[in-house]
């Protein structure tokens, strides 16, 4: 089968390339393009290496923060060079150091790091293929050792996206107490990207989005496709989805047909932050909202770098501060 490593770079460039019809009984799917014959799979997207906004005052001095490492050990979408080259060097302005992790999870290696972030992780046999099934990214030992050590007073920051992502961190984050969804979540009016804001409580006010003072308080964010999850009741919801999107509980990613299943995901969760134990994890259904990306031959922004994301970028600082217990 065709390869879909690089289909999500499409999706902003098409605005989604489906209309949805809505009434009482049921959503009509009206029109769908195939992304595997209409367009090439190999359009890509590259890291924005010019995205640089201002942090007025850095929480660290240069290279004096604690030790992040990103995952890049379980074929991740998203790594530290790749990707998640602008979330690094973001991070890097702020003052944090940011390594690579590479191997399983293993107490004496994520002791290095104050912050591990694990971000699209996937089992090798979805690589290439973005279709059921979609086993774990992750062996058992090396789940329990990783949430023993978020126990025990680690930090971990989740990401897992639509499907075949989520799949492949569902049965870890079971073990947290989150309910994955391995689909793809759309609002049906608009077309991509979704918008989430502190005035109608899309975007819930926490010590994530108000930060420490007025500069870093988070009003509006944007995120670019997704899964959508239930979390603990210890949980604080920090993105919440209402009766506009639709989860599309697709066996192929990107296909879609009247008779795939869907649920309205109104109360659900694309991201959320909790204690857990001595440690602390911040959980996100979708990636590129912390990535800035140009995509396609117009090098179309997608990401932080975005221009209707404007705050992301403040919205991935206060979540490293509350990781790193700067925010309390």
């Amino acid at each position: 089968m065709t390869s879909l490593t690089d289909v999500k770079s499409t999706l902003p460039v098409l605005d989604f390339l489906l209309i949805f019809a809505r009434s009482m009984k049921q959503i009509l799917l009206l029109a769908v393009l195939s992304l595997l014959g209409w367009i090439s799979v190999d359009a890509q997207q590259v890291a924005d290496t010019l995205y640089k906004p201002t942090i007025p005052h850095p929480t660290y001095s240069k290279g004096k923060g604690p030790v992040v490492m990103i995952d890049q050990a379980h074929n991740n979408y998203h790594t530290r060079t790749g990707r998640y080259l602008p979330f690094a060097r973001l991070l890097e302005r702020d003052g944090y150091v940011v390594k690579d992790y590479d191997g399983r999870f293993r107490k004496s290696e994520l002791d290095l790091c104050k912050v591990l972030v694990v971000s699209n992780a996937l089992n090798s046999m979805n690589v290439e293929n973005w279709f059921l099934p979609t086993p774990t990214a992750f062996g058992l030992t090396e789940m329990e050792d990783l949430r023993e050590w978020v126990k025990a007073g680690g930090s971990l920051f989740l990401i897992a996206d639509h499907m075949p992502f989520a799949g492949a961190a569902m049965d870890f984050a079971a073990m947290l107490g989150f309910q994955f969804t391995n689909g793809i979540v759309m609002d049906t009016t608009t077309p991509n990207p979704s918008y989430f804001n502190t005035s109608d409580s899309s975007l819930v006010e926490s010590i994530v989005t108000t930060g420490r003072n007025e500069t870093e308080h988070v009003h509006h964010v944007a995120t670019f496709t997704g899964q959508g999850f239930r979390a603990p009741a210890a949980a604080t919801p920090v993105l919440v989805f209402d009766e506009r999107y639709i989860n599309f509980l697709t066996d192929t990613a990107w296909v879609f047909t009247p008779k795939t299943p869907h649920i309205n995901m109104n109360g659900w969760l694309q991201g959320a932050i909790m204690p857990y134990g001595k440690g602390r994890l911040a959980v996100f259904g979708e990636a590129a909202m912390f990535s800035a990306q140009l995509a396609g031959p117009q090098r179309k922004k997608i990401g932080m770098n975005a221009d209707d994301a404007t705050e992301n970028y403040k919205l991935l600082l206060n979540i490293m501060h509350w990781l790193d217990g700067t925010l309390q």
